[in-house]
């Protein structure tokens, strides 16, 4: 295996008419998502971290959407996340690709507001993620080797206008935060200040829709202040006892997995106008004391904190004012708000990611398809794989 910088790769898809069902996300995407799986997963051996494909989604009910409550915009936004990233995980399964660890492909879905008919002048002025435009995609200057693009009338639409925005001259985007006046607030809840928790071992594609969709749940704020995603990472000494507890990452290897994807979706600045992001380590012994903050341009400052309870942040920070969940841990969402409100706080509004199945659609002669699905969404069988892989070794 070489030992040069992964191997980065781009996929452009159109949009898809929602909402996404597994079968109209299949018959859109499937075929031109497939294949350059197995292109880009032919490179993992090139570098001792995984290949790296970056999929820009064309979302066009983000489009002029920038000035709208982010919880209004959930819902559609989820369900087309959780919809790729399943097809990720079937295609995978059944091409016997690895998108699990470093010896596969690293895949990252990014949030383009881009329609074939209309232009998003919204977004064009702002060089920070979740969403961005398609203009500031093409100039973020990322270390792509090769750009790929969907056959369709869409997708060839798509890559023409990245290609024009590719050559035009560096856009007038902003580093900071975008300086169109504030408009009449409309109806929705929004939230400065959100939160998520999890172990996030051996980072997989369920933690990824988890992360993302954290991160598109806050609202940026229009007065300068700042707006904050807290990351809730429980610490090593509550890990000991897990299946093969040798090979779950440290505290900071997690941590810094963490960091990088996020730093993926955030930061789309061309080299010229590149503002490294402050980086802040707390450590006391308060509850939750222990946290790298990392505080970009555009206000955003996202807390890697380190917990020790199942609650984190959410019972000690009164300004956090949303939680992101799974469907299957909708129990601790009660639970937090419980103890909120045993102190008198205003309860969490909480908003859930898909757990991602889908093993009953792959078409595939392997008999053990459902378990290899599953292993591509489990920590725990990461682990197992990769004491297997240590055991061939020995």
């Amino acid at each position: 295996m070489g030992s040069t910088e992964a191997p980065s790769y781009l996929l452009l898809l159109p949009p898809v008419s929602l909402p996404p069902t597994p079968a109209l996300l299949r018959e859109t995407y499937g075929k031109t998502v497939a294949q350059v799986l197995k292109e880009v997963a032919s490179h993992s051996e090139e570098s001792s971290d995984a290949a790296v494909l970056e999929i820009a989604l064309a979302c066009e009910h983000l489009v002029n959407s920038q000035r709208l409550p982010r919880s209004s915009l959930y819902k559609k936004t989820q369900d087309l996340v959780a919809g790729v990233y399943r097809l990720i995980c079937v295609l995978a399964t059944e091409n016997d690709i690895n998108i699990e660890d470093k010896d596969g492909v690293d895949v990252r879905v990014l949030l383009v507001a881009w329609s074939p008919k209309t232009t998003d002048e919204s977004v064009a002025s702002n060089l920070f993620g979740p969403t961005v435009s398609l203009d500031v995609l093409a100039q973020g200057e990322r270390p792509w080797r090769f750009a790929f693009g969907d056959e369709s009338e869409d997708g060839e639409a798509m890559v023409r206008a990245f290609v024009q925005a590719k050559q035009q001259p560096s856009s007038s985007a902003q580093l900071g935060q975008d300086s169109t006046p504030a408009i009449t607030e409309i109806a929705g809840a929004r939230h400065r200040h959100v939160a998520v928790g999890g172990t996030f071992d051996h980072l997989h594609i369920g933690h990824k829709l988890l992360l993302t969709m954290t991160l598109f749940a806050v609202d940026q704020t229009s007065d300068q202040t700042s707006y904050s995603v807290t990351i809730g990472i429980t610490g090593d000494q509550l890990l000991v006892k897990k299946k093969h507890a040798g090979l779950v990452e440290s505290w900071a290897e997690r941590q810094g997995s963490v960091a990088k994807f996020l730093n993926a979706l955030i930061d789309f600045a061309p080299a010229s106008r590149y503002s490294p992001p402050q980086v802040n380590a707390r450590s006391d012994d308060s509850p939750n004391g222990k946290s790298i903050d990392i505080t970009y341009a555009s206000g955003l400052v996202v807390k890697h904190t380190e917990i020790q309870d199942p609650f984190g942040p959410t019972i000690t920070d009164e300004q956090i004012s949303a939680l992101i969940i799974s469907a299957e841990t909708r129990s601790g969402g009660n639970a937090v708000n419980e103890k909120r409100s045993e102190r008198g706080w205003n309860r969490l509004e909480v908003f859930e990611v898909d757990v991602l199945d889908g093993p009953g659609e792959i078409e595939s002669v392997n008999n053990d398809a459902r378990t290899n699905f599953d292993n591509k969404l489990s920590s725990s069988a990461i682990r197992e794989k990769l004491a297997r892989k240590t055991q061939g070794k020995m």
